[in-house]
């Protein structure tokens, strides 16, 4: 299948100066800062372009500066004629693509990430929870020694990437499985800074409130199919977007299976759009012979036009 998929990253791939050079080069750019700072009430440009770091990485900031970067990257990309055949995004990205699929205005979805952030940042006290990537382990694996542990919480929360899983869970059960899975071996066992333990079950207090939030929020059926992260499958209609957003807060990232779907549909050109470049990354693990591009400034989207140019 010929056409573009754009892939927007989710909370971890913030840094302090993201999407400044494009806001500075195009208006369009910095029309989205700008529409996030009015709605949010407060200046959203002047946190992601000057920091402090400390301010930017908690999660009820990153949360909507990583989905107002993303879409600044995605309306440069928009105002030059280019458009995704399909879209993914991880985690909080997954709203970035659902702007992008037209089923959620960006509004909307600030008001949305805005109270997620909120709830996921509150649903565990502080240090009490986290989540570490366990690297080298095939999944099955990681899987089975999360059911190992005795005492605690652990759970599979992220399949990134062949021998990469991410695991969630309380304090006494990333201990557990931290020494558990250098025990059978694991490359690195790495400590990730975030605050709670996403997309496990500890979020489950988090999807309850959530459908709140998003009862009141009008959906649209995606106008380019949409790779939810809890099935790994297309969404084509506003119910399924609806109930996919509720059910990914507790529930795994099944990136790895999203990107194979992608991959067996014939897809052969991806680009991230938004900070950072992990998702090209973890997609070359799968296939090196596609073609990917990146968009965070402006040498990286003229990289990326160029690398479309010679793909028509």
């Amino acid at each position: 299948m010929s056409g573009i998929v754009f892939l927007f990253p989710g909370q971890g791939s913030q840094y302090v100066g993201m999407g400044q050079e494009l806001a500075q080069h195009y208006p369009e750019a910095a029309a989205v800062f700008t529409e996030a700072s009015e709605e949010l009430g407060w200046p959203v440009d002047k946190l992601v372009f000057n920091g402090p770091a400390e301010e930017l990485v908690r999660t009820e900031n990153t949360q909507p500066a990583v989905l107002t970067t993303s879409i600044a990257c995605y309306r440069v990309l928009e105002a030059r004629g280019i458009k995704p055949r399909a879209v993914a995004g991880h985690s909080l990205g997954e709203y970035s693509a659902l702007v992008a699929a037209g089923s959620l205005s960006f509004k909307d979805a600030l008001r949305v990430v805005v109270q997620r952030a909120r709830l996921m940042a509150n649903a565990v006290p502080c240090g009490q929870g986290g989540m570490v990537a366990v690297l080298g382990l095939p999944a099955e694996r990681v899987v089975a020694l999360c059911q190992e542990v005795k005492e605690g919480v652990a759970e599979a929360a992220n399949f990134n990437s062949p021998g990469q899983v991410v695991v969630a869970g309380d304090r006494a059960g990333l201990e557990a499985i931290t020494a558990l899975a250098r025990e059978a071996g694991a490359k690195k066992v790495i400590p990730l800074q975030v605050s709670g333990p996403f997309h496990s079950s500890l979020m489950e207090p988090v999807a309850r409130e959530l459908a709140t939030v998003l009862n009141r929020v009008p959906l649209s059926d995606p106008v380019v199919p949409v790779v939810a992260n809890v099935t790994a499958d297309y969404t084509v209609t506003a119910a399924a977007v609806r109930e996919n957003l509720l059910r990914q807060v507790a529930s795994p990232v099944r990136w790895e299976e999203s990107m194979r779907r992608l991959l067996a549909d014939g897809y052969r050109t991806f680009v991230e759009v938004g900070p950072g470049n992990v998702l090209s990354g973890l997609i070359k693990r799968l296939d090196r012979q596609v073609r990917i591009g990146q968009v965070e400034n402006i040498q990286t989207l003229e990289k990326t036009l160029a690398l479309l140019q010679e793909a028509q």
